[in-house]
């Protein structure tokens, strides 16, 4: 028997490594699935409960496996349900190949059923590379260019396949004019920055006496290197969210995250440095860095694409963070004058404290952030670790201390909702023997976390630990809108728009096999987290949160203040909890002994 391009299509996936592929079935790629059938589900297709799921768990198998992630789905709006997840994975540069159905080529141009113009729709989310096959010989090139180009552009990329055309007899391109033959593998280049740019960075950094560092994604890798030329420098360095793992919280010198979402000792770094150097971040907030007259720039970033672009600098370094750091090295100046580092210390020190005393705030019923620092505490070194956008995002960024070899992501710059539990997990099949942890919002997890709790039902008995947590912050309150609408538009709670509906998650979990534990008061968290640590199957939290415990800045200013009394003063339903919680909150960064300059 001849073999199909369906049959090829496969073939070449498992030639590249691919083990799994994640997406939901339809006839717009019915032809692929019966090859799958035939090749004994090699690579295995991993079933979510939604497209946009699949798409997000290809992400967070990308994230986590440093691979590339594959999703799957038929034509029409199967094809529309992934880009979320893409463009999840291109603002987050991660490499992920969509293979898309279409409508039978007889019928293009047709206005058939489940025509869309794939190639339009696909254009921006792909635009790295995005094509559609039409005959066989395309196969070869067409698949291993979208692996390249999705590894080598850190982006994703799509191939969409009209119906009929995974039925074609299959034969490969000739050495013959119009033909593109094609081959495995990609051995990717290291690059070296210019020798006399790294010259001149050195002597921008080197003139500095109040260096602050700022580490993203990028520089995930280098902690031996960031290492070095921060106690060379005496600096002191702050993370971006999506650099949260990169360097370990248990570091005297690391400031924590940055932004809204930062801690008061980042902020300090910021307001007080008088040299900047970023590696491998694209952090976009500017107003969180030195003011534009203040620090002199150094930037590092493997991309001339996204260098330069959120300050001032006066170097831009373009190579690998690695490479460029080790060559960097020698040309630093180890600072005799230690009262910089000093004072750094002192703000992450004061920091810490401050972060404890805010966790461990009483709430009505549950401080939040105590769920996180319970779970901080005994992290397993390797966990894994996810956050959703939302509330969850604020307390993931600063209460969870990184240390050893623990991994964290959330959506760094979409900021879509709904991407913790199908990251987790794609992190499962990424590293199934390492536990995983999502912490998740009720209104992600009534969006679609619910819905693919099934999806972990179904699996988890083949990862190799067991354990994979869900901790949902059960408010009943879409609350980080709800305190945005507060603090930036002056406006009290819109219940219509902002109450959600009761659910008992963990109930919800016990009736489909997993673990579930309701957690109604502080007293019982700890307990709770050692319980589903110890747990030989996944293990939903559901845990009763204040939603009126405020997600204060690092630095609040006097505009978000009066927005929210504003707001308060128009008659929002939680006015008195807001002003009760949102002053014990406060006067934790004043108490004795934690007040910074």
């Amino acid at each position: 028997m001849s073999e199909k391009v369906a049959d090829v299509v496969l073939s070449r996936l498992r030639e590249w490594g691919v083990r799994q592929v994640f997406g939901y079935p339809g006839d717009g790629i019915n032809g692929l699935l019966a090859a799958w059938a035939e090749a004994d589900d090699d690579p295995q297709f991993v079933q979510s409960r939604h497209e946009e799921m699949s798409a997000f768990e290809a992400v967070g198998f990308a994230k986590f496996s440093g691979e590339v992630g594959v999703c799957t789905a038929t034509s029409g709006p199967g094809g529309v349900h992934l880009l979320n997840g893409l463009y999840d994975a291109k603002l987050d540069h991660v490499p992920v190949v969509a293979i898309v159905g279409q409508t039978e080529r007889s019928a293009m141009g047709g206005s058939y059923q489940q025509e869309i113009d794939m190639l339009s729709l696909y254009k921006d989310v792909c635009s790295d590379y995005v094509q559609m096959c039409t005959v066989p010989e395309q196969i070869p090139n067409l698949i291993d260019r979208a692996i390249r180009v999705a590894i080598t552009e850190r982006a994703p990329t799509a191939l969409i396949f009209p119906s009929d055309v995974f039925e074609l007899d299959y034969s490969p391109p000739q050495h013959e004019f119009k033909h593109v033959p094609s081959s495995l593998g990609i051995e990717q280049a290291t690059p070296d920055p210019d020798p006399a740019a790294v010259s001149r960075a050195a002597d921008v950094l080197n003139a500095g006496t109040k260096v602050a560092m700022l580490v993203g994604q990028g520089a995930r890798g280098c902690v031996d290197e960031l290492t070095q030329v921060a106690e060379k420098l005496g600096a002191g360095c702050a993370k971006a969210l999506l650099g949260r793992d990169v360097l370990p919280d248990t570091l005297p010198w690391v400031t924590g995250s940055i932004g809204l979402l930062g801690t008061t000792a980042s902020y300090h770094l910021m307001r007080d440095c008088d040299t900047l150097l970023m590696v491998g971040s694209n952090f976009p907030y500017s107003q969180f860095l030195p003011e534009l007259d203040q620090a002199r720039g150094v930037q590092i970033d493997r991309s001339g694409k996204w260098i330069g672009m959120r300050y001032p600098n006066e170097v831009n370094l373009v190579g690998d963070a690695k490479r460029t750091l080790q060559q960097l090295l020698p040309k630093l100046e180890r600072k005799q004058d230690r009262s910089w580092r000093d004072s750094v210390e002192k703000h992450v020190t004061q920091w810490h404290s401050t972060a404890t005393r805010q966790a461990m705030t009483d709430a009505d019923p549950i401080n939040p952030m105590r769920i996180f620092h319970e779970f901080s505490k005994r992290a397993p070194s390797n966990a894994i670790v996810t956050a959703d956008s939302g509330s969850a995002a604020n307390w993931y960024a600063r209460h969870i201390s990184f240390r050893d070899d623990m991994r964290g992501s959330l959506s760094g710059t979409l900021a879509t909702m709904g991407p913790a539990v199908p990251y987790v997990i794609g992190a499962k099949w990424a590293h199934p023997e390492r536990p995983a942890v999502a912490f998740e919002g009720d209104g992600a997890m009534q969006m679609n976390g619910l819905a693919e709790m099934l999806t972990v039902a179904r699996y988890w008995r083949q990862w190799q630990d067991p354990r994979l947590i869900v901790a949902v912050l059960h408010n009943n309150d879409l609350n980080q809108v709800t305190w945005e609408q507060r603090a930036m538009t002056s406006s009290p709670k819109f219940k219509a728009s902002q109450t959600l509906p009761e659910v008992d998650y963990a109930a919800f979990a016990r009736g489909i096999g997993l673990g579930g534990i309701n957690v109604e008061s502080s007293d019982q968290i700890a307990g709770a987290w050692d319980q589903a640590l110890a747990a030989d199957r996944p293990t939903l939290l559901d845990v009763r949160c204040d939603p009126n415990v405020p997600p204060i800045p690092p630095h609040a200013t006097l505009d978000q203040a009066k927005s929210l009394s504003t707001a308060l003063v128009k008659g929002d339903e939680d006015a008195w909890g807001i002003v009760k919680q949102g002053a014990k909150q406060k006067v934790q960064q004043y108490l004795p002994g934690t007040k910074a300059d």
